[in-house]
């Protein structure tokens, strides 16, 4: 079972510090809404892609994982070519898909534990202003990261229970079980941490 989105490698990715990489995909990701060029997107696209291999994942691995942010760029190409021009719905799409396999490729070299550290200290400013606790924002980052492979896990499991009883597959049917076990998944980490006193630390 897939517990983790970060893939364990040496690559010059994994060598670089948390909080250079969130830089550089927020600056990367303003420089492309900028970016009008087809040419120039797509280069960018294939620079992305091939940035996310080196991380050691599988292309099949890797386009699994990203399976369903995929279709949904998809489908808002497709709304897009309806509402916009072919050009606008291309450079949309190209902007979404190098986005998407950038950030992958942060998500990828980057363990649970350094996002958390690295959210934790860029919150520290807005604790000290009374908005927020930085390690309660580090901590529900780490679950949320945490839990997407599982529940996306839990989903396929679902799809192949349905399949193996002749069910026809379909969203509406799996969405309630899904979120039902999510929340009580929810429910026990959250009675986990108040008993530990994490939060009150």
């Amino acid at each position: 079972m897939l517990t983790s989105l970060h893939v364990e490698g040496t690559s010059l990715l994994h060598r670089i510090p948390v909080k250079p990489k969130l830089f550089g995909l927020m600056v990367c990701g303003l420089l492309l809404y900028f970016i009008e060029q087809p040419a120039v997107l797509g280069a960018a696209l294939v620079l992305t892609v091939l940035l996310y291999l080196s991380t050691g994942i599988g292309f099949a691995e890797g386009l699994r994982r990203l399976k369903p942010v995929l279709f949904t760029i998809a489908f808002l190409a497709a709304v897009n070519l309806l509402l916009l021009s072919p050009l606008e719905a291309l450079l949309t799409a190209l902007r979404l898909l190098a986005i998407l396999f950038l950030a992958a490729a942060v998500t990828a070299s980057t363990t649970i534990a350094d996002f958390m550290a690295a959210v934790t200290d860029l919150a520290r400013p807005l604790e000290k202003l009374g908005l927020m606790k930085a390690s309660d924002l580090g901590l529900a980052l780490g679950l949320v990261l945490r839990f997407v492979p599982e529940i996306a896990q839990r989903y396929e499991g679902l799809k192949e229970a349905h399949a193996a009883r002749g069910i026809p597959v379909k969203l509406s049917r799996m969405l309630g079980p899904l979120i039902i076990s999510t929340l009580k998944d929810a429910d026990r980490i959250a009675e986990a941490i108040d008993a530990r006193d994490i939060r009150g630390h």
